[in-house]
C-alpha cells in the first residue's frame, strides 16, 4: 500500500481555501483607522491561524485516505473519507503510461504519473497521481519495457536540427505570424502617409499637433506586428525546451518515447493500443521530402499543450525504419487515387475566392478612391495581402489533387489527404476504422465520382477525407473495409 507524495497535501487543502473569507472577513470589521488597529487585529489572529490549520487538516486528511496498492494485475486507487472512490485499471488494459519530472517538483523528489486506457471520450488521463520516485518505480515496472533482446536498431535519435525544425514550423502558426506581422508593419506605414497628407493640407498651424499624433500611428502598427512576431518567438523557445533530448526506443511490442529539459516526459506505448499514425506536412516540408510523424493513442500527448509527436522533422523517404511494427514502411503509392477531371473538389472555392478579389478591389477602388483619394494605396495593399493566403491556399490544393488517394497493404490502411494547408499521411489498422462515408453531390453523381471520409476508433473525433476518387474505386474500399455500402442508401457505420 503506497500513499501520494506529501505535496498532494497541499491540493487537497486548496479544495477548501474558500474558508479564508472568514479571515478576509474579520479583517474588514476590525480595520479603521488608528494606532489600535494592529492591536486589536493580532488579538483575534488565532482565528485566523485556526482557519488556516482546519484547510491544512482537511487537506491531510484526504492525503491519508488517498491510498495506492499495486497488485500483479492491477493498480487500484482508493480516494475519498465519506464517500470512498475505488478506481481498478488492470496493467494489460493500459494503453499509455506517462512519467513527468518538472524542475520544480524534482527538489521534493516528487513525479506526476499518468495511465490512461482506451476507455472514455475526452482526453484525460484515467489515473492520475503525485508520488515520491520509489512508488513511481514500484508501479511502472508492471507495465512493459523496451527489452534490449528485441530493441529495433534502426530507429535513430532525433538529431538537434529535427528538434529546431519541428519548433520552427509548429510554433503558433509560423507563416500565419509573419504574415500578420507584415501586414501590420506594410499596413502603419501606408496610414501613416495617408494621414500625414490629408492633415497637412488641412492648416498649417496645427502642424506640430499633427506630427505628434502621426508619431502614435506606425508606432502601434509597429508594436502589433512585433508583438505577433514576438509571440511566434516565445512559443518557438518553449517548444524547443518541451522537445529538446528527443529519444525514441521500440521493440515489437512497446514504444518509449521522452523529451523535454525543464519538465522531462516519459511515455511507455502499447504498439497494439495505437489507433493510427498520422505523418504531418505542410507545403515547405513537402517540397523538402520531410515529415512530422504524430500518433494517436490514449494517453500520449494529452498533457496540457503537447503535441502527439513521434518524431520531430524527418526525412519521408527513411520514415519507416524501425516502425514496421506500427504498420509503417515506406514507398507505398495510392492504389485509390484521386482523380483529375475532379479538380473542381480541390480548387473550386479557393480559385472563386481569389478571382473575386479583383472585382471586389475595383469597386471599392472605384467608390472610395472618388471620395478618399488617399487611401488608393492602402485599398490596394489590402487587395494584396488578401490574394496572398488565397494563391498560397491553391498552390497547396493543386499539391493535394496529385497526391491524395487510398491504398490497402497487409492489414493496414493508408490515407492521403489535404486539410486547409496541411497535407496528412495516416496509416492505421483496418480494423481500427469504425465508420467509412461515401458522400456525392448533384454533379459527382452526373460524373460518377464521390468522396470517401474514413473514421478511426480514439478519444477524439478526427475524420480523413479524400475528394474526387471514381465512384467505383469508392465502393471497392468501403467493401474492402467491410461495408456493404450502396450508392443512393444510408452509409454504412460501425
Amino acid at each position: 500500500m503506497y500513499h501520494e507524495h506529501p505535496l498532494r497535501i497541499l491540493k487537497y487543502s486548496a479544495k477548501n481555501i474558500w474558508l479564508l473569507i472568514f479571515p478576509f472577513i474579520r479583517g474588514l470589521r476590525t480595520y479603521h483607522f488608528s494606532k489600535d488597529f494592529f492591536y486589536t487585529w493580532i488579538q483575534g489572529a488565532w482565528k485566523d491561524l485556526l482557519v488556516i490549520g482546519v484547510i491544512i487538516l482537511f487537506g491531510l486528511i484526504r492525503w491519508f485516505f488517498s491510498v495506492i496498492d499495486v497488485s500483479e494485475h492491477e493498480i487500484i486507487h482508493r480516494d475519498g473519507v465519506f464517500i470512498r472512490v475505488t478506481t481498478h485499471v488492470p496493467f494489460a488494459n493500459i494503453s499509455c503510461t506517462t512519467v513527468e519530472n518538472p524542475v520544480h517538483l524534482s527538489a521534493f523528489g516528487a513525479k506526476r504519473l499518468s495511465c490512461d486506457t482506451r476507455a472514455g471520450i475526452l482526453k484525460t488521463a484515467d489515473l492520475k497521481m503525485l508520488v515520491n520516485e520509489s512508488t513511481c518505480e514500484a508501479i511502472i515496472k508492471h507495465f512493459p519495457n523496451v527489452t534490449e533482446k528485441n530493441r529495433a536498431a534502426e530507429v535513430k535519435r532525433p538529431s538537434w536540427l529535427s528538434v529546431l525544425l519541428f519548433s520552427v514550423f509548429f510554433s503558433s502558426g509560423f507563416s500565419g505570424t509573419v504574415y500578420v506581422a507584415m501586414f501590420f508593419f506594410k499596413g502603419g506605414d501606408i496610414a501613416h502617409d495617408i494621414i500625414s497628407v490629408s492633415l497637412n493640407t488641412l492648416t498649417k498651424e496645427t502642424e506640430k499637433l499633427t506630427d505628434r499624433l502621426l508619431l502614435k500611428i506606425p508606432g502601434a502598427a509597429l508594436a502589433i506586428g512585433v508583438f505577433f512576431m514576438a509571440s511566434w518567438f516565445v512559443s518557438f523557445i518553449v517548444n524547443l525546451l518541451r522537445y529538446a533530448g528527443f529519444r525514441i526506443e521500440t521493440d515489437n511490442k512497446v514504444m518509449k518515447v521522452s523529451y523535454g529539459i525543464i519538465n522531462r516526459v516519459e511515455y511507455r506505448i502499447r504498439f497494439s493500443h495505437v489507433n493510427y499514425t498520422d505523418l504531418r506536412q505542410n507545403l515547405v516540408m513537402k517540397l523538402m521530402g520531410a515529415v512530422s510523424l504524430n500518433m494517436s493513442c490514449a494517453g500520449y500527448g494529452a498533457v496540457k499543450n503537447r503535441l502527439p509527436v513521434l518524431m520531430p522533422v524527418k526525412k519521408e523517404k527513411d520514415i519507416g525504419r524501425g516502425l514496421e511494427a506500427m504498420g509503417i514502411v515506406g514507398g507505398v503509392k495510392n492504389t485509390y487515387k484521386a482523380r483529375i477531371a475532379g479538380a473542381g473538389s480541390y480548387l473550386l472555392i479557393p480559385i472563386i475566392a481569389a478571382v473575386l478579389i479583383l472585382p471586389i478591389y475595383n469597386a471599392s477602388k472605384g467608390l472610395v478612391v472618388s471620395f478618399f483619394p488617399k487611401l488608393e494605396e492602402l485599398i490596394h495593399f489590402a487587395a494584396v495581402m488578401a490574394e496572398i493566403p488565397l494563391v498560397w491556399l491553391i498552390i497547396v490544393k493543386t499539391a493535394a489533387l496529385f497526391t491524395s488517394g487510398i491504398t490497402f497493404y497487409d492489414d493496414s490502411i493508408l490515407i492521403r489527404c489535404c486539410k486547409l494547408n496541411s497535407f496528412h499521411t495516416v496509416v492505421g489498422d483496418r480494423r481500427n476504422v469504425v465508420k467509412c462515408e461515401i458522400e456525392q453531390n448533384l454533379f459527382q453523381k452526373m460524373s460518377r465520382r464521390c468522396a470517401v471520409s474514413i473514421w478511426f476508433g480514439s478519444e477524439e473525433y478526427k475524420r480523413y477525407k479524400v475528394k474526387s476518387l471514381s465512384e467505383e474505386d469508392g465502393l471497392k474500399i468501403a467493401e474492402t473495409l467491410g461495408y456493404d455500402i450502396k450508392i443512393g442508401k444510408k452509409t454504412g457505420e460501425a
